[in-house]
Formats: structure tokens, sequence, C-alpha cells
């Protein structure tokens, strides 16, 4: 059963604010999304960067070709380390690098060997699954903002 951690006062972490704490050897960022509350494990899928220190962002949609607009404003975290981006409110992946892939082709390569030709073959993939980050819930009791861990 999670356990209760009270973090700060609701008006000392406003809308847009984020505040990164520690319980037990957890490190998690609580978020105020325009006045909601998002917790997330401060730990990037990728390479375990600090992944709450990102970038605050949106998301750029395009409307049509050669025109984008930005929504969700203040809804993404950015790792600072490898630039993924992952969802404040539902902790998913928005925008993970290796899986943005155009189509490939297979490429063979032929080359003449000691024993006669060598004949190699590569592909690219991008089928792995997008990682998540952890996320907590987190309530206003009392007008104090509490995490569940």
């Amino acid at each position: 059963m999670p356990r209760r951690h009270v973090v700060c006062r609701e008006d000392e972490l406003p809308p847009g604010e984020r505040r990164i704490i520690t319980i037990g050897t957890r490190s998690i960022g609580i978020f105020n999304v325009a006045g909601e509350f998002y917790a997330l494990r401060n730990a990037c899928p990728h390479q375990l960067a600090p992944l709450c220190r990102g970038r605050i962002v949106g998301e750029m949609v395009h409307s049509q070709v050669g025109e984008y607009v930005l929504m969700r404003k203040g809804e993404i975290i950015r790792c600072p380390w490898h630039g993924w981006e992952f969802d404040i409110k539902t902790g998913r992946s928005i925008f993970n690098p290796h899986r943005v892939r155009v189509k490939s082709y297979e490429v063979r390569v032929e080359r003449e060997g000691e024993a006669g030709p060598v004949l190699e073959t590569r592909t690219v993939s991008a089928d792995d699954e997008d990682p998540s980050v952890e996320t907590y819930p987190v309530k206003v009791e009392e007008r104090m903002v509490v995490v569940y861990v």
C-alpha cells in the first residue's frame, strides 16, 4: 500500500513549476500543470538522466504541410541529456529518437574476401516499445500537496 508523503503547501508550487524530492531511495519530481499536480520518477528510462530537471515544454503538431502549432504547453518534460520527451500527466513517451525513423531498406555489401565474395546484410529496426516513466498519485489535501509512494 502506498504511503502518504507531504510535499509542500499548494501555494508553494505555482502552475508551471516543479519540485524535486527524495523519498527513501527514490528521486521524484512533483509538477503543477495548470493547477493539477503530477509526480514522475526522476530518472529517464534511456540512461537514467535526472529527467525532472529537464525543460518543461509543449508538443509541436502540424496543422498542414510546413506549419506547426505548439499544443499542450507545459505538459511535456524533455530529458536534459538526450532530448527524450515524456507526458508529465501519464509518464508515456512522446519522443524517443531511437523510434523516429523513415522507411529503411536492406543494404547488401559485396566485397572480395580471402575465400571469395563475402555478402553482408544490414537492416534497421524500430520495433522496440517506447518506454514510460513511473508515475505516482498526487492529491491536494487540506491545501497540502501530497504524493503517495
